[in-house]
Parts: C-alpha cells; structure tokens; sequence
C-alpha cells in the first residue's frame, strides 16, 4: 500500500498557471512561487467583486479522536467529485501549522487519493504566511519591550501585557519565560509567554479582515496591556499597526494550489479552533465563491466547536450563508467513542459502535438549528464491516439526512436537498 507522501509524489502536477486559467484568472492577477503555487492578487478580487457568489458548502465533522475523521481529505474528494461530474468547483482550506505536523497530527492537506498539492511545500513552509504572521506578532511584542526600555510614558504595567510571542512550532520550555535579563541594555526584565503561531490574534485578524485598510485598523486595535491605572493598551497607542501591516502585505492575499486530480484548491491562513474560529480567511473563501459554482471549505474540530464560530463568527462578519452542511464521521471514531481502545479498532464491534453514535446524534442535530440541508459523509475504511455501516445508515434514516459512504454521492444529495 502507498502512502501518503508515495502517492502525492507519483502525480504530475499541472502547472499553477493552468489551475488560474481554469478558474478565469490572467496571469497577471497570479503571483507565482514556482511552478506550483501563487498568490492571488488584489487586482483579480477586484475584478470579481461584482460575480454573484456560487453554492457554499461547509465539511464539519464529529469529535476529533485518535482515531481520525479526516474533514480535509473529505473535503477535497467532494471538490474533485464534483468536477467529476462537471461542476466548476474550488476548495477553500487552511494552511497546516508546523506544529501539529511535526507534532505527529499529519498535515492539513488530505490523504490517499484526495490530497492537495504539492503537499511537502504546504506542510512545510509553503509561500510564508506563517512566517509572516510570527513576524508582525513579534514586531509588536519587540515593540513594547522598547517602549518600556525607554521610559514607558505610556505606564505600562509590565505585570499586566497580554500579549504574547508566538512560533510556529510545539516548544514547551518556551511557554512560560523570563525575558530582559542580562543588563540595563537589554531591556526591563519581566515573564513573558511562546505561543504557537496560529494561537496568535494576529492569524485570527488576518483570517478576518476584508481588506488591507481593514487589517491595518484590526492590528491596531489588539489589546496588549493595562497601565498602572488599569486603563487597556492597544497595539496602535505604541503605533505598531502600520510596520505590522507591512509585514503582511503578502501574507493577506490568498494561495492558490490543486488537489491530485486537479481541482482549484485555494489556502490561506490556520487558525485553530479551539481559541478562535478555526476557519480559513474571509478573503479566500468570498475569492472562491466569485470564482466557483460551489465552494467546498472546512471548520475546525467537531462541529460544536468550528462549525458554529463558522456560522456565528465568520459568516455574520462576511455576510456568508453556506447552502449545506457535511458532517464527516468515521466507523472507527465511533467506535472509540463507544469505548474500544485504539489498538481494537479495526474489529468488528456493533455494539460499541451503538453506544458511541450518540456521538454523531448529537453533532447532526447541532447542525440542523442553523436551518441548513444536513448529510453524513462516512470516511470509510477497509475494515469497517456492512453490519457497521448499517448502524450508521439506520441512524441517519432516524434523524432524516443522507448517509454517504463516498464523495461522489454527497454532490448528489447535497442537489437533491438543494431542491427540496
């Protein structure tokens, strides 16, 4: 059996100048890294702005287990079973942070045969937003440090900064420190914290801001301190917003890649859901809905979690409405759910696997409050036994929603719900 990274290497990819044109993009409106990856520039969102918005559909899934879900990799065989059947179909995903890649977690870009490439590059270090992004963070705390070093007329209480330094990367000696020790030179000594990039406020503006103006006036708005008096600091009263929002001047415009059969797949930013609204960037996903009939995107961990901020953050400030709903769950996590350990996974067992749908109940009728079509993609494995499935399948017939064992079906229930 090939692995991930075997089977990503064996593809000829198309050069990304091709994946622009299928989408109607110049190449004048692309910034190239190589041959593979761009930049979609401000000029091409402005052209679009006027497009009506083609069909959103959002993949969610169940709780997130050892077992896995796989979300991106649903995510990505629906865009290319779409484009199967020949619909003018985009994904809209986030970039992976190094972190949870080298943290063992796997990267952000699917698997098998529903990978988006070039899959090192991605998981690696990509066109630089991540860098980007610690950068302008760290200009700000390096910003303040100054600003106490050399008279602090603001009266900054240094045991009241909230903002913290930030790398991409898992380094937990690095989570609680003592910085300015050596000296008067260098600097006012006081604790200070690491997190890791996507953690930072600066990644969740960057995802939310419309434009260049508007992420300049976010920066400039981060709370990073209290004076002695317990008035709040923000980034702009050190007058920090303008070098960070230049720090970002290439970070904020969308990256364009494809998936191995390929499928326009657009990326940009990673913020995790579990402290911000772990989505990809407002400005990647309108780009794809002007440029697609369908926009297929993710939110982060289960759906109680990234799928609401999806609904109750991101689309209230984009002013979006997703068409559907894709719930991904596995034989397998279910199962976990039920109580069967890792390493007895991959044997049949109904029983557990009816305990644990609960699970599944419960993120599907999460889903259904917001009014919108519902269906569940099962990611399914090899082991997973007909008996299995079949829990699965009377379960959804319970609850009134499609079960999908593939991609290729959910385009077709997704337009047949769509009708009704």
């Amino acid at each position: 059996m090939l692995t991930d990274i075997e089977i990503a290497q064996s593809v000829e990819l198309m050069p990304i100048k091709e994946i622009g044109e299928k989408l109607g993009l110049a190449e004048d409106e692309l910034e190239f890294y190589g041959k593979y990856k761009a930049k979609i520039s401000e000029r091409a969102m402005e052209r679009l702005r006027g497009r009506p918005d083609g069909k959103l559909i959002l993949v969610t899934a169940i709780n997130p287990t050892p077992a896995g879900e796989g979300k991106t990799t649903t995510t990505a065989g629906l865009g290319q079973a779409m484009a199967k059947i020949g619909k003018n179909a985009v994904i809209a995903l986030r970039e992976p942070s190094l972190g949870p890649v080298f943290g063992i977690k796997g990267g952000a870009a699917g698997g098998g045969y529903a990978q988006v490439l070039p899959m090192e590059d991605i998981n690696l270090h990509f066109t630089g937003d991540m860098h980007a992004i610690t950068s302008a963070n760290n200009l700000c705390c390096a910003m303040l440090d100054n600003h106490l070093q050399q008279g602090n007329t603001l009266g900054i209480d240094p045991r009241r900064i909230l903002i913290k330094r930030c790398l991409d990367m898992n380094d937990r000696a690095l989570r609680n420190v003592i910085v300015g020790l050596g000296g008067k030179i260098n600097g006012v000594p006081r604790e200070d914290n690491f997190i890791i990039t996507v953690a930072s406020e600066v990644m969740a503006i960057l995802c939310l801001a419309k434009d260049t103006v508007d992420l300049k006036e976010r920066l400039g708005n981060i709370l990073i301190a209290y004076d002695y008096e317990g008035n709040p600091v923000y980034a702009k009263d050190i007058k920090a917003e303008g070098a960070m929002a230049a720090l970002l001047r290439d970070a904020i415009n969308p990256n364009l890649v494809q998936t191995i059969e390929g499928t326009p797949a657009i990326m940009h930013g990673g913020p995790f859901a579990n402290i911000a609204h772990g989505c990809n960037s407002v400005r990647a996903t309108r780009l794809a809905l002007k440029l697609a009939d369908y926009c297929i995107t993710e939110a982060g961990f289960g759906s109680d979690l990234g799928a609401e901020k999806f609904m109750d953050i991101k689309c209230r400030m984009a002013g979006l409405a997703p068409d559907c709903v894709v719930v991904v769950a596995t034989v397998r996590a279910l199962k976990y759910n039920g109580g069967v350990s890792k390493a007895e996974l991959s044997t049949e067992n109904v029983e557990a696997l009816e305990k644990g749908i609960v699970n599944l109940k419960a993120h599907v009728e999460n889903m259904h409050k917001f009014g919108v079509p519902v269906v569940v993609a099962i990611n399914r494995f090899g082991t997973d036994t007909d008996a299995e499935l079949k829990v699965i399948d009377d379960c959804c017939k319970e609850l009134g929603v499609s079960f999908l064992k593939r991609a290729a079906k959910a385009v077709w229930s997704w337009q047949r719900l769509s009708a009704e």
